[in-house]
Formats: C-alpha cells, sequence, structure tokens
C-alpha cells in the first residue's frame, strides 16, 4: 500500500484509515496490515485506533514485515496495555487470540515491551515473531510471559537466537503450558544442553503436540537422540524437523531406528542438510568462547543476569541502574560490534575508525563498513554516530586516487548477498543496517552518482534477504530513484 510514498506521508493515511474505522463504530476481530513498508513511525498512525472502542473486541493483531523496530514495538506495546485498560474498565476485557509480528527487528527491547503486554492480557492463543532479532534476554521475558497465557497453542519464534538461557527459559515455560501444538525454534541456535532442556518439557507434558521444529539448531548426536526419545507417547504429533543439525549419518540412522520403534518414522522430516558429525571437545570449546563473548557483550552493554521473574515483576519491571562500562577500543569495536561500543568511543569515534583503517585495500573498506552498519539503530545517537562514521570513512576512501570504487560497489553487494562470487563468502546475517546505512551514504557528495544505477538494479533484483528488510529496501530505492 505504501511503496513509492515518502515516509511522511504514511501516518497520516493510518490515521486516515483508523478514524474512518471509529467513527463508523466498527468492532474488529482481526487487524492486518502485514507487509507494508510503514516503520516506526506508521506505528503511531494506527495507535489510537488500537486504544479506541474499535480494537476491543480485537482476537487477532497480524503486522508482519512492517519494520517496526524497536521503537515501533514499544508504541504497539504500550496501545495494547491501554486497549486492555481501557476495555476491562468497559467490563469487556480484550481478548487477544493471535499475535503475529515476524520481521520487524523488534529485538530485544522491542520483545521485552511486547512480553509485558502479553503478560497484562493472558487469552494469547498463537504468538508468530519469527525473524527478529532477538537474544536471550528478549526470549527470557517472552518466556515468562507465555507462561501467563495458559491458552497457547502455537509459538513460532523462528530465526531468533535463543542459546543455552534462552532455550532453559522457555523449556521452563513449556512445562506450565498443557494446549501447546507447534513449536517452532527452528535456526534459534538452541545448541545441545537447550534442546535436551526442551525435550525433557516435552517428554513430561505437550501431549496435544502437533510439531516440534528444531532445525539449524546446532544440535549434536546425544541430544538429538534424547529429543527423538522424549516424543514416544506423543500420539498427535505429525511432524518432527530436525534438519541442519551437526549428527552424522550414524545418528540420521539411529533417529530413524529410534521412530520405527514407537512406530512414528513418518513424522521425521527430512535429514538433507545435516551438518555431519562434528568433534564434541571442539563444540564445547565453541560454546564457552561463544559464552564469554556473549557474557562479555551483555556487562558491556550493562545486562545483569536475570533472577526468574513472577508475572508480576514481568508487569511492573522497571530499569535496572547501569553498572559501569570498561573503555572501548577501536579494534575492540570492530572485533565484536555493538551500539553501546560506538558510542563509548566518543565524539572522535568516525575520525579514529577512518584513520585506523587503510582505505587503499577495497576489502577493509567493505569490512568495516559493514561492522559500522551492523550496529544502526533508529534512535537518534546510535544514527547520527553510524553516519559520521560512515562519512568519515567513505569521504577519504572515495577521495583517494588509488580507491577503485567499481571494485568496492562489487565487493559490497557479494557480502551483502546480492551477487555471487566463485570464492566462498560469508555474507551479512541482516541487510537491514547496512540498507539504511547506504540510504544515508547515497545522498552524499563523497558518494560516485556513476554507483547508483548498479546499486539500485541489485536492491530491484528478487532476494529472500531483502524480503526481510522491506521497509529499508524502500527507503533506500526511493532515495535512488530520487537521484
Amino acid at each position: 500500500m505504501f511503496t513509492g510514498r515518502l515516509r511522511s506521508e504514511i501516518p497520516p493515511a493510518l490515521i486516515s484509515l483508523g478514524d474512518a474505522l471509529i467513527a463508523a463504530g466498527a468492532q474488529l476481530v482481526e487487524l492486518d496490515l502485514s507487509d507494508n513498508a510503514f516503520g516506526p513511525d506508521g506505528v503511531r498512525g494506527f495507535e489510537a485506533l488500537l486504544k479506541s472502542p474499535a480494537c476491543y473486541t480485537l482476537q487477532e493483531l497480524k503486522l508482519n514485515n512492517c519494520g517496526m523496530g524497536i521503537g515501533g514495538g514499544k508504541i504497539l506495546a504500550a496501545a495494547l496495555k491501554e486497549c486492555h485498560r481501557k476495555s476491562s474498565a468497559q467490563g469487556k476485557p480484550l481478548a487477544l487470540k493471535i499475535f503475529v509480528a515476524g520481521r520487524n527487528r523488534l529485538e530485544n527491547d522491542g520483545a521485552t515491551a511486547l512480553a509485558e503486554a502479553f503478560g497484562i492480557i493472558g487469552t494469547l492463543e498463537e504468538v508468530h515473531m519469527p525473524q527478529n532479532g532477538i537474544n536471550h534476554p528478549g526470549i527470557t521475558a517472552l518466556a515468562q510471559a507465555f507462561s501467563i497465557n495458559p491458552l497457547l497453542k502455537v509459538i513460532n519464534l523462528n530465526d531468533n537466537t535463543f542459546t543455552e538461557k534462552g532455550a532453559v527459559a522457555m523449556a521452563e515455560t513449556l512445562r506450565a503450558l498443557r494446549q501447546i501444538e507447534v513449536i517452532n525454534f527452528g535456526d534459534c541456535l538452541v545448541r545441545s544442553k537447550g534442546a535436551v532442556a526442551i525435550a525433557d518439557a516435552v517428554k513430561e507434558g505437550l501431549h496435544k503436540l502437533k510439531e516440534l521444529n528444531l532445525s539449524f539448531c546446532e544440535i549434536k548426536r546425544d541430544a538429538a537422540l534424547t529429543i527423538a526419545e522424549a516424543i514416544e507417547d506423543k500420539t498427535e504429533l505429525e511432524k518432527l524437523d530436525l534438519n541442519g543439525n551437526c549428527l552424522g549419518e550414524e545418528v540420521c540412522e539411529q533417529l530413524h531406528e529410534i521412530l520405527e520403534g514407537f512406530n512414528m518414522a513418518s513424522v521425521l522430516g527430512s535429514l538433507s542438510d545435516d551438518e555431519g558429525d562434528e568433534d564434541d571437545d571442539e563444540e564445547e570449546d565453541d560454546e564457552e568462547e561463544e559464552e564469554e563473548e556473549e557474557q562479555q557483550q551483555l556487562k558491556e552493554r550493562g545486562v545483569e543476569e536475570q533472577e526468574s521473574l513472577t508475572p508480576k515483576k514481568i508487569i511492573d519491571s522497571q530499569a535496572s541502574t547501569p553498572v559501569p562500562s570498561p573503555p572501548v577500543d577501536v579494534a575492540t569495536f570492530l572485533a565484536f560490534p555493538s551500539p553501546e561500543k560506538l558510542l563509548r568511543l566518543g565524539p572522535k569515534c568516525s575520525v579514529l575508525i577512518a584513520q585506523q583503517t587503510d582505505t587503499s585495500d577495497v576489502e577493509k573498506v567493505v569490512a568495516t563498513l559493514l561492522r559500522i552498519s551492523s550496529v544502526f539503530k533508529d534512535e537518534a545517537p546510535v544514527k547520527t554516530a553510524v553516519h559520521e562514521t560512515t562519512d568519515a570513512l567513505m569521504k577519504k576512501a572515495f577521495s583517494s586516487a588509488t580507491f577503485n570504487s567499481d571494485a568496492f560497489i562489487t565487493n559490497l553487494l557479494v557480502h551483502m548477498g546480492l551477487l555471487k562470487s566463485e570464492e566462498k563468502i560469508k555474507t551479512v546475517p541482516s541487510l537491514y543496517g547496512i540498507l539504511m546505512t547506504l540510504n544515508h551514504m547515497v545522498q552524499q557528495d563523497y558518494f560516485p552518482k556513476s554507483l547508483a544505477p548498479v546499486l539500485s538494479a541489485f536492491v530491484t533484483k528478487p532476494n529472500r534477504a531483502l524480503d526481510s528488510c522491506s521497509f529499508a529496501r524502500h527507503m533506500l530505492l526511493q532515495t535512488l530513484h530520487q537521484l
């Protein structure tokens, strides 16, 4: 609906739509605004509608792939809480059943805000929040909120990052839920220990379970077999997806044998993308190293280990006092980028990063740009720091007589996964940050206008990675067309 529209045009359009529904005396049961790139500003456009009597009867809210971001997630959560408060005062509390908000870059803060709203509502039956960049603090908050929604049947958190901590928290919640039919934690990095915790929860209950997806989660041999053994008495089960894990041919055969013994061989999905058996010692070392890195990043963000929260604590939670942060240098930021590290580099961060990057090396310039853009957020301080640092780096690069701008754009497109390479290149996990950064870059005097048609051609092409960032893609294409 908003393709080709200016960002400023979107909120008034949504306000008009909402005002009309309110004036008509509508009593909405379903509101679906999915796949419209309205972004955080757009959420404010239908905020009044969500708080109005027109939504007191709302049962299904679908906002998939709308580019809401953290800010939009917080606005949405506040509106849902207000709707519940006002509808409760009328004697008919909001009884939302289905919530869909995949591909919105909600991240931890957005997910935590929505978790508070879910904890208040308490009537959810389906929650679909795949591909939102949520890590274990956000997953833990959601798990605690889900425990207060006993009617939950479907939980889809595909392509977020649980790690063991998030998986254990979610497993604890699953023990308390009796109506669960579908669990989709595919591509969520639950790893072996997290998978065992989930298997234990499945084994103890969940007799209505129809689908369990733990694909592409770095699950190893023993954990996979534990999962298979846990579903022995799940007579309703239709599908078990363990594809893309690290099992090896022998374990794949053992899985088939175990399930055949239960007369359930037909429920096991394809294992064609199995990563093969890996050395357990190496696995443990890798997990420990990643846990240490993750813990360090959380410490730097001032995030302390949370105690298990009661439902009351979720609803009444307040921000904790931030802990002192250790100093950061350019090398630390580039090794493990985060918005907080960039800000803590101080006002001279743009100069420091530009000075320490060899701009005669196209590969290094692209790598540095991708690390800077990966921390992009719509919040003003972070956005400004990303823009200023990008400007300093790229102005230095493009002004150098030895810098090959054609090689730069080719290399960048390869790392974005928009152009194939003969070599095996690791592409960036999300294009949102680089697309938003490019949207700023292409408007600057230092950016060669000859590169705009090339960039436009590749961003216009159909691509799954771009589909998950429709708002950022729309913004960049709109800017490129205006150049």
